[in-house]
């Protein structure tokens, strides 16, 4: 009695996965070049036959929901590079705007679970373009300095690495408590304290496996020791030249140079005291 109870219920089981729309694909995580081609499968099974309701939606990195195919009919600007393969989407000359995740939705009003749907990642991959380097063209021993390197077309991201005189910078180049550290993410190479050693031409390299690496122009970075001789000669000359102007100062206003622009007479004593001698001589008379 016990085994046809438990056979009942597995049957009921049974009977209960295999009465609702089921959903499923091939390939979860589609990849394919820029420019080739990619299908997006959704198969699905149904409890009865019956008209479903089949929709694709894109879903971008904010979460934001575009339409891909809805009544029966592709977004506007798939039509002339996609196509419905019964349920499945089939890409044309991909873009790397065609990345993101595609959810296949299928709506079967007559069976019991009614609603069901999957999420197919389509990743568009890109061959990394040339990066750009910032690399100073001079630096000062004992200085912090730091080299950048990036670039923003490839997927998946790239990783870099950079070189010296053409042989590749490794962190196991040097001790273990080297001044320099590499960050093959974020394409920078920095420097805690540089020395003359590290002087020597430089670029960076961008390898995502898709296509050629590709480099940035190399560029060279001259590290000198800092010229204590040429700042002390500098400071003693300016010195000189403010100590010669201030002299020079004092002696034009000795002279009468910043007087305000006051007359001849003005500045002569002797003249106006003869001026007012004629002016008393005339009135007596």
């Amino acid at each position: 009695m016990s085994c046809l109870l438990f056979l009942g219920h597995f049957v009921a089981l049974c009977f209960w996965h295999v009465s609702a729309v089921t959903v499923e694909s091939d390939n979860y995580d589609v990849q394919q070049l820029e420019f080739g081609e990619a299908t997006l499968t959704c198969r699905y099974r149904l409890e009865k036959d019956q008209i479903v309701r089949l929709e694709w939606k894109k879903l971008d990195r904010n979460g934001d929901v575009s339409l891909v195919y809805f009544n029966n009919s592709l977004a506007d600007e798939l039509e002339k590079r996609a196509k419905m393969m019964g349920p499945n989407i089939w890409f044309s000359n991909l873009s790397r705007e065609d990345s993101g995740k595609y959810r296949c939705e299928v709506s079967a009003p007559q069976d019991k679970r009614i609603f069901q749907e999957i999420v197919i990642q389509l990743s568009v991959l890109v061959a990394p373009s040339v990066p750009i380097c910032d690399i100073p063209s001079s630096a000062t021993s004992g200085s912090v300095v730091e080299l950048k390197c990036r670039e923003k077309e490839g997927n998946p991201a790239s990783e870099y690495k950079w070189y010296k005189n053409g042989l590749a910078i490794e962190r196991s180049a040097k001790a273990v408590n080297s001044s320099y550290k590499v960050d093959k993410a974020t394409g920078t190479l920095h420097f805690n304290t540089v020395t003359k050693e590290d002087t020597g031409e430089y670029y960076c390299e961008a390898n995502n496996k898709i296509g050629k690496p590709q480099r940035c122009p190399a560029k060279r970075m001259q590290v000198d020791d800092l010229n204590l001789v040429g700042i002390i000669s500098a400071v003693v000359i300016v010195s000189f030249v403010i100590v010669l102007c201030g002299f020079g100062v004092c002696y034009l206003q000795r002279r009468g140079y910043f007087s305000g622009g006051k007359s001849e007479k003005e500045n002569n004593p002797a003249t106006q005291a003869e001026n007012d001698f004629k002016h008393t001589k005339s009135f007596v008379i």
